[in-house]
């Protein structure tokens, strides 16, 4: 048995009390990392990826992709499923703001949108992988389901005419019919 600290032997009580107390500390470290109001970005970096994602989804009659919830879902993703891709959007994020201040000596959320889009065309160009990866999940979260973290309140099934929630697993709509006008 383990011996404590006055060189008598732990209980099983305290043995469990003691890992207990560990788990509780190592939980409250991990959420330290947490760099502002996001899991993973900082305030700064979610910014900038919210003027990139809005450019690949602009608001129109329909919400932007920020309106949606795509930094959410993204963020949360990248502490999850997307966790390979942290270093890929922490450079990525950097390159962005780069080219924006060799070109307008701006952030890139200071400039107008059309600035902001020339911006995101020639970071597409530049770093096509990155703006790749952006574009890929700022689809998926604007399309895909609310309970990740975008697409609030079913905002693109509604845009596509599709009931919210859509049904999962089947088909729900007869494809060989006439759409009704």
């Amino acid at each position: 048995m383990p011996a404590d600290r006055g060189g008598g032997v732990l209980t099983r009580r305290q043995f469990v009390a003691a890992g207990a107390a560990g788990g509780v500390a190592a939980a409250i470290g991990c959420k330290a990392r947490r760099r502002g109001d996001w899991e993973f970005l900082s305030n700064e970096q979610a910014r900038t990826l919210g003027a990139i994602c809005d450019q690949i989804v602009p608001r129109d009659d329909f919400p932007s992709a920020t309106e949606a919830g795509v930094l959410t879902f993204i963020d949360r993703q990248l502490v999850r499923h997307f966790r390979r891709h942290q270093d890929a959007y922490t450079a990525g994020l950097k390159r962005a703001e780069a080219v924006s201040w060799i070109r307008y000596i701006k952030g890139l959320t200071e400039l107008t949108a059309s600035q902001q889009l020339e911006v995101v065309t020639a970071l597409s160009e530049e770093d096509k992988t990155f703006f790749d990866l952006v574009r890929n999940h700022t689809l998926e979260g604007y399309y895909g389901a609310p309970r990740h973290g975008g697409n609030r309140d079913g905002v693109s099934w509604r845009m596509l005419g599709l009931d919210v929630p859509p049904l999962r697993g089947r088909a729900q709509y007869d494809l060989r019919k006439e759409p009704q006008s």
